[in-house]
């Protein structure tokens, strides 16, 4: 293999684009960042960002050396429509790329940064959440990932859903607000009077206001009042210690569709809502321990894995487990 030939791996996410190029010993040559690439959330400005990204990575490397690429998005599939495929390929073939990109989906990138096993499973909670099993490197079924009108069970946006809700119950039968409530509250309205619900009349004010001001923007928003449940939870809030409950059993519930006792690959955790930090990554892990044996891994630096798996795509015998660390590290 001529000592020039590079990958090249790219992480295209709602709110970032990364590209990495590397060599065939893991080492990163180039790498190059830019604003959302996600095309299903940015449908707009995702290629434009993607070729920025792109052109960056590639600074004083020469284009005709990258041998193999793998990108990874969970808006891959807008990539079926003619036209966002013609703006990505044009974006791509600006930049002097020649190679053909290999799109997968966030499931795959996500479990090849956080193990170099080719079995096992993979949950990814975030602003949505989503379930799949990966079988030599490549995923082969799915569980959840339904989107937050239909699912995303457990995830941010969830979270923030039914903070909401809870607020929307509890002013209906005038209860105080609580610490969970005014944080929710604080969150979509900034400029709200504290004074205004004090009274029954100012209560019927501030339910509208919530409900006309959430219903303005759009839905993903919510996932947004993700963080105030959080909050709220370190604080001792009731109802926040019974939804982060709740969406840890939930995603537990979605692992299980896919992970049987019987798997012996590991189960690897991505997204803010499923980490190691974070109130219901927490309670995940002590109920996954409790329903399944295996190892429970995190997923880390997403344009690693794809960066890794674009290894394996130029020659498998590049995808070792040294590569793997020094790429995801």
């Amino acid at each position: 293999m001529p000592a020039s030939t590079l990958v090249l791996g790219g992480d295209l996410g709602g709110t970032s684009t990364r590209i990495v190029i590397a060599d065939p010993e893991g080492n990163v040559i180039g790498r190059g960042a830019a604003a959302g690439g996600n095309p299903t959330s940015h449908p707009a400005t995702a290629a434009a960002n993607f070729g920025q990204a792109v052109h960056a990575a590639l600074e004083g490397v020469d284009p005709a050396s990258v041998r193999a690429a793998v990108i990874g998005t969970a808006g891959g599939s807008a990539l079926g429509r003619p036209d966002v495929k013609a703006q990505f390929d044009a974006a791509w073939s600006g930049a002097g790329l020649t190679v053909e990109p290999r799109f997968i989906g966030d499931l795959e990138v996500a479990f090849a940064s956080g193990t170099p096993e080719p079995d096992g499973t993979v949950l990814i909670a975030g602003t949505g959440s989503n379930t799949g099993l990966v079988r030599d490197h490549e995923l082969v079924r799915t569980a959840g990932g339904h989107g937050w009108l239909l699912g995303d069970d457990g995830s941010g946006f969830w979270l923030g859903r039914e903070a909401m809700r809870s607020v929307l119950r509890g002013i209906d039968l005038g209860e105080p607000l609580g610490v969970l409530g005014e944080a929710v509250v604080q969150a979509v309205l900034p400029d709200r009077d504290p004074a205004v619900s004090a009274e029954r009349e100012g209560y019927d004010l501030l339910r509208d206001d919530l409900i006309r001001t959430v219903n303005s923007r759009p839905p993903v928003l919510l996932a947004e009042l993700a963080r105030p449940v959080v909050a709220a939870y370190d604080q001792n809030d009731k109802t926040a210690h019974a939804l982060v409950k709740r969406a840890a059993e939930l995603l537990t519930e979605t692992v299980s569709r896919l992970w049987t006792t019987s798997d012996n690959g590991p189960l690897v955790l991505a997204g803010s809502v499923a980490g190691e930090s974070s109130p219901v990554g927490r309670l995940l892990r002590q109920s996954i321990h409790e329903h399944f044996d295996g190892e429970v891994l995190t997923a880390r630096d997403g344009v690693g894995g794809a960066t890794w798996l674009a290894l394996g795509v130029l020659d498998p015998a590049l995808a070792t487990r040294s590569n793997h660390a020094r790429l995801v590290s």
